[in-house]
C-alpha cells in the first residue's frame, strides 16, 4: 500500500513534539502580541480543501500559510477572520485550491488588529489532501468518549496518552465519534481508585460542575485542550467530527424538560441547553456545516475521501424523538428524523466509492436503557425485544432494507458511545426482520473515561458478537485499562478493508477483513 510518511512531515513532528512539551497547560499572559498556545487542528480535509482552527488568547487577525514544505521557502497566505470574544476568540480558515493526495504544512499566526506587524509565534500544523489515485489507499482510526464519568487530565498518568498511539499510526485522519466532550460531568481534584490511591486530575472552573452557560459550554472544549497529547496530535491528524450526548447531557432528546429534583441544573430546558452546546462545539472544531454564518447549522454530513471510501456522518441526537420504552409499531421520526434518513438514503445511493462508512454516533443492536427519568426507555435503537422491527428500529430497518434492494456495496458501521470494544456480525438468517443483506458494526473507546460491561444484543436484526473486550465492572478507570480505539485500512491496489480493534497502547485485540464490491458480507 502506497502511504507513507514523507520526511519532511517527520521533522516537523519531531519539532511539535519538542514544542508541547513545554506546554503541558497553556499559561496565557499579554505579551503585547497574541498567543495561539492552544494549538491548531484541520478538519473535514477533502481533495483540494480543508478547514484550520485555532485559538487565540484576546482579539487577533487570523492567518494562515501553507507550504509543500515544512522549510515554508514559499509559501500562500490565506488571511482568515478576525476573532475575538463573540467565538471565544476561536476562528476557521477555508483553505481552497490545494492540490489532491500530498502532504499539506501549515502555520497559523495571529496578528494585532490594531498594529499588523505584531504577531504570534507561529503554530504549525500538517495534514494530507484526499487523494484522486486509488492506489494511495486510505487508513484512518475512530474513538470516542473522552473525559467522562470524572476521569479527567491526569498528568502522573500520562494525560490522555491515547492519542499518542493513535498518531503513530500515522492515520489519513480520526473520526471522533461523538462524546467529545462530558459537559454533564464535572471532574473533582481527586477520586478514588479500587486499590485506595487516588486519581489526579487537572482542574477548572468550568468543569467543577454542569455545563449550563454558553461560557461554560465553552470551557469543557477548552478543558481538553489543556492536555498535550491531544493538541500534539490535533496538529498532525484531521479530524472529522460528530457529537452525541455528553455534548449537552447524559441521554438527551429535543423537547426534553429536566426534572425540578435534579437541583444540578437551574436551566431546565435541554433545547437551550443544547443551543448553547451546539454553538460551542462549532466554536471548538472545525466543522463547515457549524460555522458562524453557515447555511446549514447541521452534523450529518458527508465526506468524500477519494475513489475509495466516503465517509456518512450521522446525528442520532438533534431529531430523535422522545426516549420510550420503544414499542411503537409506527415511528416516522426514530432517531435519525425523517430529512435526515431520506438524505442518508439519497448521499448512499449516488455515492461511487468502494467503501461507504457509516458514522453512527449510537450502536444498532446494542441494547443501551435510558433509567435517567425512572423509566426503563431505550436511549438508543435498541429495545430488547428480539421480533419484527418496533420503535426507532423501524428506521434502520428502511435503511436496511434500502441497501439491499438498491445493491448498495461497501457498508460499514462504525461507533462508539458504549464505552467497551467489539465486533457484530448481522445477518438475516439469524434476524426476525430479514429483508436486508449481512453486514459488520464495530465498536470502539473510550479514549479516557470510564469503562463498563457488555450490553445486551437484540436479535431483531440477527447480531452476533464475534468480539468483545470489556470489563466486569462499571466505570473502570483508564488507569484500569479498557481504553480502545479502532483503525481502518484500505488497501489501494485489492480494494480489501481491514479493521482492526486497539487498546489504548496500540495493541491488536481483533482483526477482521473485508472484501470490495459486495452488498453484503
Amino acid at each position: 500500500m502506497a502511504h507513507r510518511l514523507l520526511p519532511g512531515r517527520r521533522s516537523l513532528l519531531k519539532g511539535s513534539l519538542a514544542v508541547s512539551a513545554g506546554l503541558a497547560l497553556p499559561a496565557f499572559t499579554r505579551s503585547g502580541r497574541p498567543s495561539a498556545e492552544w494549538g491548531v487542528q484541520a478538519g473535514d480535509v477533502t481533495r483540494d480543501s480543508a478547514l484550520v482552527w485555532v485559538r487565540s488568547d484576546w482579539p487577533a487577525r487570523m492567518i494562515v500559510e501553507t507550504s509543500a514544505t515544512e522549510s515554508f521557502r514559499s509559501v500562500r497566505r490565506v488571511r482568515g477572520p478576525l476573532i475575538g470574544p463573540g467565538t471565544d476568540f476561536t476562528g476557521t480558515a477555508r483553505l481552497r485550491g490545494l492540490p489532491p493526495g500530498e502532504q499539506v504544512h501549515y502555520r497559523v499566526l495571529l496578528a494585532d488588529p490594531d498594529d499588523p506587524r505584531r504577531t504570534s509565534a507561529p503554530v504549525a500544523g500538517t495534514f494530507r489532501t484526499v487523494p484522486d489515485r486509488r492506489r494511495d489507499g486510505v487508513r484512518f482510526v475512530w474513538s470516542g468518549d473522552l473525559a467522562g464519568q470524572g476521569w479527567g487530565i491526569n498528568p502522573a498518568f500520562g494525560g490522555y496518552r491515547i492519542f499518542d498511539a493513535m498518531a503513530r499510526l500515522d492515520p489519513d485522519f480520526f473520526l471522533f465519534s461523538g462524546d467529545t466532550v462530558y459537559a454533564d460531568g464535572p471532574v473533582a481534584a481527586t477520586a478514588e481508585l479500587p486499590d485506595g490511591s487516588l486519581w489526579r486530575n487537572v482542574t477548572t472552573e468550568e468543569k467543577s460542575k454542569v455545563a449550563e452557560t454558553l461560557a461554560e459550554f465553552r470551557g469543557n472544549f477548552r478543558y481538553n485542550l489543556l492536555d498535550e497529547n491531544l493538541r500534539r496530535f490535533n496538529a498532525r491528524v484531521p479530524s472529522i467530527v460528530q457529537w452525541d450526548d455528553h455534548e449537552v447531557r447524559n441521554n438527551w432528546y429535543p423537547g426534553q424538560r429536566i426534572a425540578d429534583t435534579d437541583t444540578r441544573y437551574t436551566e431546565k430546558s435541554v433545547d437551550v441547553l443544547a443551543a448553547r452546546a451546539r454553538r460551542a462545539f462549532g466554536e471548538y472544531f472545525p466543522v463547515p456545516t457549524l460555522r458562524p454564518g453557515a447555511r446549514e447549522g447541521r452534523v450529518h454530513r458527508v465526506l468524500r475521501q477519494g475513489p475509495l471510501l466516503d465517509v456518512f456522518v450521522l446525528d442520532m441526537r438533534t431529531y430523535r424523538n422522545a426516549n420510550s420504552p420503544g414499542d411503537q409499531t409506527v415511528d416516522p421520526q426514530g432517531i435519525l428524523g425523517r430529512e435526515q434518513l431520506d438524505w442518508l438514503k439519497r448521499e448512499l445511493a449516488r455515492s461511487r466509492a468502494v467503501w461507504k462508512v457509516i458514522a453512527a454516533d449510537m450502536p444498532v443492536g446494542l441494547v443501551v436503557p435510558d433509567t435517567t427519568e425512572g423509566r426503563p426507555h431505550v436511549e438508543a435503537v435498541a429495545q430488547g425485544d428480539p421480533g419484527a422491527p418496533l420503535g426507532r428500529e423501524l428506521q434502520i430497518a428502511e435503511l436496511l432494507r434500502f441497501v439491499k434492494h438498491r445493491r448498495i456495496t461497501g457498508t460499514v458501521w462504525l461507533t462508539a458511545d458504549v464505552h467497551h470494544t467489539s465486533a457484530q456480525h448481522y445477518r438475516p438468517a439469524r434476524a426476525a426482520f430479514g429483508d436486508f443483506e449481512p453486514f459488520w458494526e464495530f465498536v470502539s473507546g473510550p479514549l479516557n473515561a470510564g469503562a463498563f460491561p457488555a450490553t445486551a444484543l437484540d436479535g431483531t436484526f440477527g447480531p452476533e458478537r464475534v468480539f468483545v473486550k470489556a470489563p466486569d465492572t462499571a466505570n473502570v478507570s483508564p488507569a484500569g485499562g479498557y481504553q480502545f480505539f479502532g483503525e481502518v485500512d484500505i488497501d489501494g491496489d485489492s480494494g480489501e478493508l481491514t479493521v482492526r480493534l486497539r487498546e489504548m497502547d496500540g495493541t491488536v485485540l481483533f482483526r477482521k477483513t473485508l472484501q470490495p464490491g459486495l452488498v453484503g458480507q
